[in-house]
């Protein structure tokens, strides 16, 4: 197996009739999933989403794939091929279409749905290519096959490219439920004819590489739902992910059974459904969805809130209602279920949700005490079959942190996919396909884009480290004037903490020292402000070390008068 190395430069150039394969996210990571294909000085890219943040990246809404080594090529790339509807692999698409709003947005019905009214938020009316399985479509250089999965969301779509320099199939997001609720299979018979014509690259979703067996089926929650509904006396209250139309689908029909109402909650989720039912995805009994405003009128016994926040982000619905700051008010007796996983870095954020909620009198139904999620990713047992069937000649684990890929890798090797033409690499990393072998050739920038606010890529690492922090030791502010003459003290030194947990008038011990390293650097002939600065800061910063233990930012302001 080959892997990248630390000392990796940038990629040569591209060998004729050789295919460039660049991960610009979603490998090492769950999220941010974007691929450049090149060939012949174009580009295809499949997928381009969004990574969520965590504890660590404080004050951060989204981030974004580095488009650094696809910006001075925007008119190189034929299409943007989405392989379905989920944030982290189309989130991300708005901010490239800035940069160029006619790359053509290829997919399925429902994700360019999705797609367009996302787009329609940041005024941007894309250039669009509705496909469907079976359909097969010439993008540029790139023939693209389109190809049938199932998961969590419907219409999901793997994508076979060939060129001349092979054929790479490209999975997406995918399982194989036996007994899907839309009845849509993944399509093995075509990966089989696939396998046959010969895969030369194959790029595997890797999520749940390491967990054995298969995935149960998405219709075994319907029993788990039907009872939680018989035994809930008052409100029940679902949170989700905001595209997971299965899940929705079965929480309505687990209403319909028990006299109840539905309500949807939160932006995101009333568009996402909406969507969902206009396009015929999501089948809504008559008189069933009503008005949030509406169920005022309405007992608890007769009430499902369906909402965001599943994963404990801060400003999604459940999150709010949790910490008492959202219209709606938890009360006991109140049923909550998490109806879905825990995305890796989540755990904290989620059960601090949970604690929340029970402390307000709820019973909350998650996965860990109820069969209330499965997985929309394939299995090892799933993995293994797969591989038997498309009998790739090279593999190239996608979509996962670093174990998923490892866990991936392995598979693809007891299945007989020689180790030396197995490729494990990490965003950035180029792969080229060459003579019917996959080998790593380079590295290109791939970062975190950090999105805040209306701002993009402004903030920095330095920024993020800065901010924590402030979060954690809190600030301290120094001023002083000084003679510019003389460069002694004339004023000040003035203290001001926030956050650090020091009083203001504890700074009476470090007076002595800062004038005193001041007076010594006047002597010294540095009296320059810029250098005082620094001068104070260390200072201040050695004295509250000492004493404190703690390492606040210190913040010096040295004025000449």
């Amino acid at each position: 197996m080959s892997h990248p190395h630390p000392e990796l430069g940038a990629p040569p150039k591209l060998p004729k009739n050789g295919l460039r394969v660049t991960p610009l996210g979603g490998l090492g990571e769950i999220g941010r999933n974007m691929t450049v294909f090149e060939y012949n000085g174009r580009l295809l890219i499949v997928d381009c989403g969004v990574l969520f943040p965590e504890e660590e990246q404080p004050g951060i809404d989204l981030i974004l794939p580095d488009f650094t080594t696809i910006r001075d090529r925007l008119d190189d790339i034929d299409g943007i091929v989405l392989t379905h509807g989920h944030e982290d692999h189309i989130g991300g698409v708005p901010f490239l279409l800035r940069l160029k709003a006619d790359i053509p947005l290829i997919g399925s019905k429902l994700t360019l749905a999705l797609i367009e009214a996302k787009l329609q938020e940041h005024r941007i009316r894309p250039y669009t290519l509705e496909v469907t399985e079976g359909h097969r479509e010439r993008i540029g250089p790139f023939d693209c096959e389109f190809v049938a999965v199932n998961h969590s969301i419907p219409d999901a779509l793997a994508v076979a490219i060939r060129t001349p320099a092979g054929m790479v199939v490209h999975t997406g997001d995918f399982k194989m439920d036996q007994l899907p609720l839309d009845r849509r299979l993944t399509d093995l018979p075509t990966f089989a004819r696939l396998g046959e014509e010969g895969i030369d690259l194959l790029l595997a979703d890797s999520t749940n590489a390491e967990v054995p067996g298969f995935v149960p089926p998405e219709r075994d929650i319907s029993n788990v739902l039907r009872q939680v509904f018989s035994s809930a006396q008052k409100r029940i209250i679902v949170a989700s992910f905001a595209s997971h139309v299965h899940r929705i689908q079965q929480i309505l029909d687990a209403a319909h059974e028990h006299g109840r109402r539905v309500a949807f909650v939160g932006r995101s989720m009333v568009r996402n459904m909406g969507i969902a039912r206009d396009l015929g995805y999501l089948r809504v009994p008559a008189g069933l969805v009503v008005d949030v405003k509406t169920l005022d009128d309405l007992p608890g016994e007769q009430i499902v809130l369906v909402c965001t926040g599943s994963q404990g982000e801060p400003m999604a619905a459940l999150s709010r209602m949790a910490n008492r700051d959202h219209q709606i008010r938890i009360v006991g007796g109140d049923t909550v279920i998490l109806a879905s996983s825990l995305i890796p870095g989540n755990e904290n954020a989620v059960y601090r949700v949970i604690n929340g909620l029970t402390r307000w009198g709820a019973n909350v139904i998650h996965k860990g005490n109820a069969k209330v999620h499965v997985s929309g990713h394939a299995s090892a047992g799933e993995l293994l079959y797969f591989y038997n069937i498309c009998k790739p000649k090279n593999l190239m684990p996608v979509h996962g942190e670093w174990r998923h890929l490892r866990a991936n890798a392995e598979l693809g090797a007891m299945t007989g996919v020689p180790k030396d033409h197995i490729v494990i690499a990490e965003d950035g990393v180029v792969v080229d396909l060459v003579d019917g072998k996959a080998r790593i050739v380079g590295k290109v920038q791939a970062g975190y884009v950090y999105v805040d606010g209306l701002s993009v890529g402004d903030v920095t690492e330095s920024s993020l480290k800065d901010r924590r922090i402030l979060g954690e030791e809190g600030i301290i502010s120094v001023y002083v004037v000084v003679d510019s003459t003389t460069g002694k003290v004339v004023g000040g030194p003035h203290f001001h903490a926030r956050g650090s947990g020091i009083e203001d008038t504890a700074f009476g011990a470090v007076l002595a020292k800062v004038e005193e390293a001041i007076a010594k650097s006047a002597a010294d002939g540095v009296a320059e402000p810029h250098q005082l600065q620094q001068l104070v800061r260390r200072v201040v910063g050695k004295w509250v070390s000492d004493t404190y233990r703690r390492r606040p930012m210190i913040l010096p302001v040295v004025v000449e008068v």
